[in-house]
């Protein structure tokens, strides 16, 4: 019998897969690994908050709306304080992004060298009927002069600017994954040890896939481009699959292979998910993982944001099935300037 069907060795942990990694980021100096270490001891603590939350009554709405105008749950406030004390108490970061909050949120750490934009608990609807959730969470450097105060510049940056972005799913099990640049890494949490551990090596995407997921209910509003590719779906026998977390339909599909669309409707004309801390984080993993991520019409990291809370059509998954969803989009958009529809 050998080490490994006795479970020895246990694996290699994040704080050890960090630091073996620090090197690919010679500026650095050990800051942005600190902070990947931040934001999993947030997410332990989140994780510990979610697997609690029927005996403590914290599930449920929180009496409140946040600024998209969405009804808060109790555990989106949770979420929201704990990521942000953490990455205060950790020196490293000058300033968040939030869904939850209208504004920027000034740590007055004016020696930090980083920008973090997060959903602290994307599916937050799905938390009273145990469905899984997650964290979504990207980081820029800041353009600004350390020590000075923070600028536009700093927080309006397109998602190719990116140094690391990633995600935690609270599910089944709780795993981080994350990339920063140099390939897509996937950890699952050992709550008996309190360590994430790698499970998930240098992650890669299908090329093509057989799942597609988005809100059908939504049908008769999507653009004729958009209703032509589920269509096809149908008429190809594809697998419908939709959660209604973005975290979990997007994980599912990292690893089968399939299309995640949340496309224009005549209630979300722009889309719905937000850019700057959805969007551009999940089109980098899906990007270094050997997948794609568009707007319908161009590559989601290219945008150039003009605010905080910008929404953004969003088609991601598979490189064959988001090129084809794109392709259609694309020839809709030249019949319609042709006048031909």
């Amino acid at each position: 019998m050998t080490k490994e069907h006795l479970g020895l060795p246990v694996g290699t942990t994040l704080d050890r897969f960090i630091k073996r990694k620090q090197d690919d980021f010679p500026y650095a100096t050990g800051e942005l690994s600190q902070l990947l270490r931040d934001i999993a001891l947030a997410g332990k603590i989140i994780n510990r908050e979610i697997s609690r939350s029927g005996l403590l009554n914290i599930g449920g709405a929180f009496g409140a709306t946040n600024v998209q105008g969405e009804e808060q749950q109790k555990l989106d406030v949770i979420a929201d304080i704990r990521f942000t004390r953490a990455l205060k108490n950790g020196g490293e970061v000058c300033a968040i992004i939030s869904e939850e909050e209208e504004e920027i949120i000034d740590l007055d750490n004016p020696k930090g060298r980083y920008i973090v934009a997060m959903d602290p608990l994307d599916g937050s609807s799905n938390i009273d009927v145990n469905v899984s959730i997650g964290t979504i969470f990207s980081i820029y450097r800041r353009k600004s002069p350390v020590g000075g105060p923070i600028s536009k510049e700093d927080v309006l940056q397109a998602g190719t600017e990116q140094v690391a972005a990633g995600y935690l799913l609270y599910g089944s099990s709780t795993m981080l994954v994350y990339t920063t640049g140099h390939g897509v890494y996937g950890f699952t949490y050992e709550a008996s040890l309190g360590e994430f551990f790698l499970s998930h090596q240098d992650i890669k995407m299908p090329e093509d896939g057989k799942i597609y997921s988005i809100n059908e209910g939504s049908y008769c509003s999507f653009e004729p481009a958009v209703k032509e590719y589920i269509d096809y779906c149908k008429e190809n026998e594809y697998s419908a699959r939709y959660i209604g977390s973005l975290v979990a339909d997007f994980h599912r599909n990292l690893l089968k292979g399939g299309i995640y669309i949340y496309p224009c409707t005549s209630k979300a004309p722009n889309g719905k998910l937000r850019l700057l801390y959805e969007c551009n984080a999940l089109a980098f993993i899906a990007e270094q993982a050997g997948g794609c991520a568009t707007n319908g019409y161009g590559r989601v990291l290219e945008i150039q944001p003009t605010e905080l809370h910008q929404r953004c059509p969003f088609f991601i998954g598979s490189k064959k099935m988001v090129q084809m969803a794109s392709d259609l989009m694309k020839k809709q958009e030249q019949e319609t300037a042709a006048g031909t529809v």
